[in-house]
């Protein structure tokens, strides 16, 4: 019966095994591979490797390195068991792998760059296992998501379901702006708020549903109208900013000042049993000018309060919105970028539509001129300037 020994020899003879200072040498060649248990990481581990414990190593590292010509460096503490991850790895197809000889004890002895990687805690593990899961998504995308910053047009309709599904899957700050009161005519579809909250600030609201759900997370609260004169303050350091409102001197406001900015929209409509979803990503795709160069009149544009809407409706363009803005941090498949989504409730469809940037647009075309941000209340009646 074969020791443990026997065994290591045997692995050991079917591998290529490096010294530590011949990888130091070629980190721009490698991809280093770190095979050690999530404690071991933690406490220290070479710039940029991937992490991949040993025991799921079979079913994780295929998500994880998905290129199997590409040169990997494995490395576990002492050299054991990043011999035998070097085996598994040819026995899975991948065709130039070593083993680090000694390790990463070797690699701090020889005085080579290390640091302390930034992990999760248990909890967060726990928290966020199903996206750890994910090879998209996996720790790495998880951090991104923790430094992220989005902003909220908005605490009614679209923002509610949109901020409670990227409250709860880990983006890290949350900017809410709003200037309205929770109404008891607002529970049919606000599910930020609740009976219990009517009469109060709808931003204080939101922040304390948001902060049950997820008690890591910072909200920031802006209980004003958005208008000229604060806008480029508020919105300057979030990274996507989703659009919640339902007027057109807004849109147009924040169009501009996200132009100026470059922050992609992440822009959401809804009107009784319909609504649409696309984003504007500035100089990347088409701005809402392109899309709407000019607002119909206010008697074609009228709110949901004067037109109704179902209301589970802003619960599934709120959930696209968060969907999308999730991909953008992520950088995650495509994008609606010049890509206009319109869903039908009542017959259950969903239609996908072009939208290319206008080269005349007045805002980013080729000879646009400089962006002025003004007020452009006089677009459409004021009944339009409450969120969905």
């Amino acid at each position: 019966m074969a020791t443990p020994r026997d065994l290591l020899n045997a692995a050991k003879a079917e591998i290529t095994e490096i010294e530590p200072q011949e990888v130091a040498k070629r980190l721009d060649y490698y991809t280093l591979l770190d095979v050690r248990e999530p404690e071991e990481y933690e406490q220290g581990a070479v710039p940029g490797a991937v992490h991949v414990a040993r025991g799921q190593l079979e079913f994780s590292v295929e998500g994880q390195l998905t290129n199997k010509n590409a040169p990997i460096a494995v490395y576990c503490a002492g050299g054991v068991r990043s011999a035998f991850a070097a085996k598994t790895l040819q026995d899975l197809g991948y065709s130039d792998v070593v083993s680090v000889i000694g390790g990463f004890n070797r690699w701090k002895d020889d005085g080579l760059v290390w640091k302390t990687p930034r992990t999760m805690n248990s909890d967060q593990r726990n928290r966020y296992q199903r996206h750890l899961l994910l090879p998209e998504v996996g720790e790495k995308g998880q951090q991104k998501l923790f430094d992220a910053k989005v902003l909220m047009l908005g605490a009614g309709g679209l923002g509610s379901p949109a901020a409670l599904y990227l409250a709860a899957a880990g983006v890290g700050t949350i900017g809410i702006i709003d200037m309205d009161v929770v109404d008891a005519s607002n529970i049919q579809r606000q599910i930020l708020h609740n009976h219990d909250r009517v009469g109060m600030r709808k931003v204080d609201s939101a922040r304390m549903t948001l902060e049950a759900l997820n008690p890591d997370l910072v909200v920031k609260t802006y209980d004003t109208r958005l208008n000229a004169e604060n806008i480029l303050d508020i919105i300057d350091g979030y990274d996507v900013i989703v659009d919640g409102t339902d007027n057109f001197p807004t849109r147009y406001l924040v169009n501009d000042a996200a132009l100026l900015k470059k922050i992609p929209v992440v822009h959401g409509s809804i009107f009784r049993f319909e609504g649409q979803a696309t984003i504007f990503a500035p100089y990347v795709g088409p701005c809402y000018r392109c899309m709407i160069p000019e607002p119909p009149p206010a008697e074609l544009a009228p709110s949901c309060a004067e037109a109704g809407v179902l209301g589970v409706l802003p619960g599934i363009i709120g959930s696209i919105q968060a969907i999308e803005t999730i991909k953008l941090i992520l950088d995650l498949g495509e994008p609606l970028i010049g890509r206009l989504l319109s869903y039908d409730s009542l017959d259950q469809s969903f239609r996908t539509f072009k939208v290319r940037r206008d080269p005349q647009c007045p805002a980013c075309g080729e000879n646009a001129g400089p962006i002025i941000i003004a007020e452009y209340d006089d677009l459409c009646m004021p009944h339009a300037t409450v969120p969905a």
